[in-house]
């Protein structure tokens, strides 16, 4: 099979692959969309050590079951394989499992391929009516949609709902969407590109700033960077809540004075749980994200050009999706 395979920094090249193979339980998925995540970016110029080359990445991705009784089926993909029975998944906490492995970080290939193969527990039909590449956003919706719930249920229930989310990527974007969904009306979007700034509002329909004054009970950093800690830090109100969603860098930012003496939560959150995948792809089916037509779709032969274009600051866009088979 043909795969989009990563292998060193800054380097990427389609190449002929074994082709994918599931283990007992696990179903075989002809990948018809395969979005690029900032993780993938991190792997890509060489800042996840989890990640090594050589390694096909991509975990965002839909597409329909290639053989057996139920082939055809289309389906969306949670990524994140776990062992379904230590404390953390017996609890609904399945990101927390210490066995977890995720598509697109050794030992499982991920989905910038024409194959993979996954367990048939981490599949969600999708309907007919919903196109792939819109289904295939269920992961980084998801992700949003887990940070955006724990922060909710970490604020005080009488605080006021108002929020600012930083970094206007597809995370970032589909943390707005999210707390929308969850009935925060007032979100901010802070995003210093001004082409994707003007994408946000135009395209998207959301209130973006180039850089945001004052504070909200609510932040989401949605990048993880040193400057935008610094950010999230200055901008949650006293008593407010912080979700950390980013894994841009390791350290630094954080005013931990100021989170001390005004009481303010900060949560990092790592992917979702089983019910967040399946809530936030109900979500999208039942139409309460928006309309979510804002990705860029190009064909994985183009991958490489996609994560330079991504990687100069070329995109637009929030979303990047490959087709394996265009």
């Amino acid at each position: 099979m043909k795969a989009l395979v990563y292998e060193g920094v800054e380097t990427l090249a389609v190449r002929d692959v074994p082709m994918a193979a599931g283990q007992p339980g696990e179903q075989l998925i002809r990948i018809r969309a395969s979005g690029i995540c900032g993780s993938d970016m991190h792997a890509y110029l060489g800042h996840d050590a989890r990640r090594p080359a050589p390694l096909i990445l991509g975990h965002e991705a839909a597409g329909v079951i290639e053989d057996g009784p139920q082939a055809g089926r289309r389906v969306t993909i949670n990524p994140l394989v776990t062992c379904g029975s230590c404390a953390a998944c017996a609890s609904g906490r399945e990101n927390l499992c210490t066995s977890r492995q995720i598509i697109s970080m050794p030992p499982r290939e991920g989905a910038f391929a024409q194959f993979v193969a996954m367990p048939e527990r981490n599949l969600v039909t999708v309907p007919d009516d919903v196109p792939l590449a819109k289904a295939a956003l269920a992961e980084p919706l998801a992700v949003s949609w887990h940070a955006a719930r724990l922060a909710l249920e970490a604020l005080h229930p009488d605080t006021e709902r108002r929020a600012l989310v930083i970094g206007g990527g597809a995370i970032g974007l589909a943390a707005a969407l999210a707390l929308r969904a969850m009935g925060v009306e007032d979100v901010t979007i802070q995003e210093p590109n001004a082409a994707r700034r003007a994408f946000l509002t135009d395209r998207c329909g959301q209130q973006a700033v180039a850089e945001f004054q004052g504070m909200v009970p609510l932040v989401v950093d949605a990048v993880g960077y040193a400057a935008t800690r610094t950010a999230a830090s200055a901008a949650a109100a006293p008593g407010g809540v912080i979700a950390h969603v980013g894994l841009g860098e390791d350290t630094g930012g954080l005013d931990i004075r100021r989170m001390t003496l005004q009481e303010i939560t900060f949560i990092g959150t790592y992917t979702y749980t089983a019910q967040d995948f399946r809530d936030t792809a109900q979500a999208i089916f039942d139409g309460c994200l928006g309309p979510l037509d804002w990705p860029e779709t190009r064909p994985l032969s183009d991958g490489a050009a996609a994560f330079r274009d991504l990687r100069s600051g070329a995109v637009a866009a929030p979303k990047i999706i490959l087709d394996p088979w265009a």
